[in-house]
């Protein structure tokens, strides 16, 4: 089943638990994937494209405390 829900900076803020302009500044830096849609000028994403990057981004490792 797939996912697809549209997420905007702020709902994938709180997916990774950031602030919103922490996510902006990956799109700026080219961190976050291409929005899968844009609507006059601003960008959303598939919940299921989120979660893709969530899993495979560098850093996302269980910690080992």
């Amino acid at each position: 089943m797939t996912d697809r829900r549209l997420w905007t900076y702020k709902d994938i803020a709180a997916h990774i638990k950031v602030q919103p302009d922490t996510v902006r500044s990956y799109r700026k830096h080219g961190l976050l994937p291409a929005p899968d849609v844009v609507e006059s000028g601003k960008p959303y994403w598939y919940a299921d494209t989120i979660r893709a990057w969530v899993a495979n981004r560098p850093g996302n490792r269980p910690r080992r405390d």
